[in-house]
């Protein structure tokens, strides 16, 4: 991996900081994020594009590579950067590091090159009994996976809808398979992670079978 402007799709956004961080000389490195109360790094909301404008018109005599880390770009904060990547002030470039192409807008995606990295994590244990399937063990659940990416969580739903078929212990009618399908959807616009498997959990349990 070069250190040069760009748009890097990962799974392990550290593994790749820290690559960045062993190619540069003389570079300097500007990190933007939005992270919540416990340090999760959340999604790159239009304050944060505000704050790259800002920074990015700060003169400096070496490069300054602006890196803007976020599991998603929302759709306002992509649309506000937009001139600014198009057209760099003086010693400046840009890289932006995310989860997902395909939340990508196509006008950002036409200004800079974007480099997709096959290193996918190994995936989440389930850790989960769904067969004698409660309210404490739904909350032991949630609390275990308050962290997870929305990558992640749409592994751990997967594999939930998986194990719920294969366990016979629900009624799977229509209204319980799509709510499967839903939340996965929920999950690719942003959706937050706890709320999507708390919903899961609840309706699944409601599904059980006496």
């Amino acid at each position: 991996m070069d250190l040069s402007a760009g748009v890097i799709v990962t799974q392990q956004a550290q593994k790749v900081i820290e690559e960045l961080e062993s190619k540069r000389t003389t570079e300097l490195f500007t990190f933007i994020e939005n992270r919540d109360e416990k340090g999760k790094i959340k999604e790159f909301l239009v304050e944060q594009a505000q704050e790259a404008i800002a920074k990015a018109y700060i003169a400096s005599e070496n490069l300054n590579y602006i890196i803007m880390v976020a599991p998603r770009f929302s759709e306002i904060a992509q649309n506000r950067l937009l001139k600014l990547l198009e057209e760099p002030p003086k010693n400046k470039a840009f890289i932006l590091i995310t989860e997902s192409k395909s939340a990508l807008l196509d006008t950002i995606q036409s200004r800079m090159p974007v480099t997709v990295l096959n290193d996918s994590q190994e995936e989440k244990s389930l850790n989960l009994d769904l067969e004698n399937l409660n309210l404490a063990k739904v909350y032991e659940f949630l609390q275990e996976n308050t962290r997870v990416s929305a990558v992640e969580c749409k592994a751990l739903v997967e594999k939930i809808s998986l194990n719920a078929i294969k366990s016979r212990s629900f009624d799977l009618d229509k209204s319980l398979l799509d709510m499967f399908s839903n939340a996965i959807k929920a999950l690719e616009v942003g959706s937050p992670t706890t709320f999507v498997l708390n919903g899961v959990l609840l309706k699944l349990l409601s599904k059980k079978k006496k």
